[in-house]
This record gives C-alpha cells, sequence and structure tokens, in this order.
C-alpha cells in the first residue's frame, strides 16, 4: 500500500502516542507533535519527530491532526482550539479511549469547521504500538473513513469502520469489557486450580484447547510459564495496566447507565479492578490481578 506523504500534527506523545508518531515518520509523512511532558518530547525527537511549542504551532500547515490524549475533557479542550485554528477540510483523527458524549461532542466542534472528523481508538497495548500492530475501530463519516485509513494503517494492522460518530469508542468500551471479565475468569480458574493441587501447565494445556480457550488465556496467560510472551513472564511489567482496564470498565459501566443496559458481570469485573487499584496495583498489567484473587475467599 502506498500513501502520499503528508504533513500531519499528533497531540498526546506518551507511552502510546509516541510509538504511534513514531511509525508515522518511518511511513515517510513529517510528523510534527506536541505534548505537555518534556520528557515525551525528547523521546519524541529522537524518533524524528519535529516537536511543536504548542498544540497550535503544530497544527500549522498539517493536512490531518492526530490527538491521544488522557480523558474525554481533554479530548474536546484540544479540539476546541484545533478546530478554531486549522482550515476547512482539515482531517482530525482521535485515538484516545474515552466517552461517547466526549467523542459526539469533538465530532461536533469538528462538523462545525467543515473538518471530516474520526473517533478511532486503539486496542494492542505499547507493544502493539510500538510494532505497528494495533487494532483501530473508527466511527464516523464513510469519507472521513476513507481519509484516515491509510493514516491508521500506518499505525495498525487492522482497522474497522464500526458506523457513524461515537462507535469506535463504542466498539473499543465493548471489546474491553470483555477483556475485563474474562481475564477475571481465567485468573479465577488458575487460583482455584492452584489450591486443587493442578499444575498451572496442565490447566493451560487442557483449556487452551478445549471450551475455555479465550484470548486471555492462550495470549496473555497471567501465570508465568505457558505463555513466555505474556506480562507474567517479567513480573506484570504492563502492556496494559490494570488502572487502564479500570478506566475503561468504567467508561463501560457509564455507557451501560446512559443506554439503559444491563450488564452485571461488567459491573462486577469494573468493582474488582476498582479493588486491586485501591490496593496500589494500578500500574501492573491488568492480568495481574490474580494475584489478589488467590487471597482469602472473603477478601474478594
Amino acid at each position: 500500500m502506498t500513501t502520499r506523504p503528508q504533513t500531519i500534527a499528533f497531540i498526546g506523545l506518551g507511552n502510546m502516542g509516541g510509538p504511534m508518531a513514531a511509525n508515522l515518520v518511518r511511513a515517510g509523512h513529517a510528523v510534527r507533535g506536541f505534548d505537555l511532558a518534556p520528557a515525551s518530547l525528547e523521546a519524541a525527537r529522537a524518533e524524528g519527530v519535529a516537536v511543536a511549542g504548542s498544540v497550535l504551532e503544530a497544527v500549522e500547515g498539517a493536512s490531518a491532526v492526530v490527538t491521544m490524549l488522557p480523558a474525554g475533557r481533554h479530548v474536546v479542550e484540544v479540539w476546541s482550539q484545533v478546530a478554531g485554528a486549522v482550515p476547512a477540510g482539515t482531517l482530525l483523527i482521535d485515538s484516545s479511549t474515552v466517552d461517547v458524549a466526549s467523542a459526539r461532542e469533538a465530532h461536533a466542534l469538528a462538523e462545525a469547521r467543515s473538518c471530516p472528523a474520526i473517533d478511532a481508538p486503539v486496542s494492542g497495548g505499547t507493544g502493539g504500538a510500538k510494532a505497528g500492530t494495533l487494532t483501530f475501530m473508527a466511527g464516523g463519516s464513510e469519507q472521513a473513513f476513507a481519509a484516515a485509513e491509510p493514516i491508521l494503517k500506518r499505525m495498525g494492522r487492522s482497522v474497522f469502520h464500526c458506523g457513524a460518530a461515537g462507535a469506535g469508542q463504542a466498539a473499543k468500551i465493548c471489546n474491553n469489557m470483555i477483556l475485563g471479565i474474562s481475564m477475571i475468569g481465567v485468573c479465577e480458574a488458575f487460583a482455584l486450580g492452584e489450591k486443587l493441587g493442578l499444575s498451572q501447565q496442565a490447566l493451560f494445556d487442557v483449556a487452551s484447547v478445549s471450551s475455555g480457550q479465550c484470548w486471555s488465556l492462550t495470549t496473555y496467560c497471567p501465570v508465568p510459564g505457558p505463555v513466555p510472551t505474556s506480562p507474567a513472564n517479567t513480573g506484570y511489567r504492563p502492556g496494559f495496566a490494570a488502572a487502564l482496564m479500570l478506566k475503561d470498565l468504567r467508561l463501560a459501566q457509564e455507557a451501560a447507565g446512559t443506554a439503559g443496559a444491563a450488564t452485571p458481570l461488567g459491573a462486577e469485573a469494573e468493582r474488582l479492578y476498582a479493588r486491586f487499584d485501591a490496593q496500589g496495583h494500578g500500574g501492573q498489567d491488568f492480568s495481574a490481578i490474580v494475584q489478589m484473587l488467590r487471597g482469602p475467599r472473603e477478601e474478594v
């Protein structure tokens, strides 16, 4: 696939945004980036990103703007600045994971300035960001998606158009609710197996080819040994931190409340990850919750 080189502004150069911007540089784009953290700016500069002194400086002359920010309020704040500064027709892409309402508010800001816009949150963690193997879930018009897809494919392996404005965020929080629930189920099974005298390898060998098979088991096994690339083998150093899983589960519960959807397992997963985070483990990988689930039954 060939993509015409563009000047792309990238706002938010942290653990995810920095590697994503670097992949755009490697694809031949001129990338001008901004972040509030000096360390993130320096890391991006080392990867060939031209560092800007402000959001407005970063977006000047850019044909596309990508944002990767912590929360919905940040996205709306930055898009308010961007929409007031860029000419009509500038493509706006947000890859943050935020609430659906904020995503739609950002789309409205772009629409008011006649700028095509996409909410395109990602799955794949920091490893996927570095390797360029992320999955993008996009919401917006067909025309905006067609414009954004070549850029997204320089940062990811799979790109899906999920529907209108906010649909990308909806897909992301639903997917991660499945992930949080399934990881807890896998962790509970290993904790129970250990107490019953079953070896971790034996449980993995059986479940990985039986009806218990799932991504949380076969790709991201929460105990060391069976899957050498899982964070369990490196002291639960995150690919995807427990605090970020908690954020996504809270977004899912907020959306469920607004939509009137019953998500009892999602609510319980949120409760358990909130407890794990409160115990000081938010910086560990989300699979490390197996350590809490090994505790006495009455403590969980």
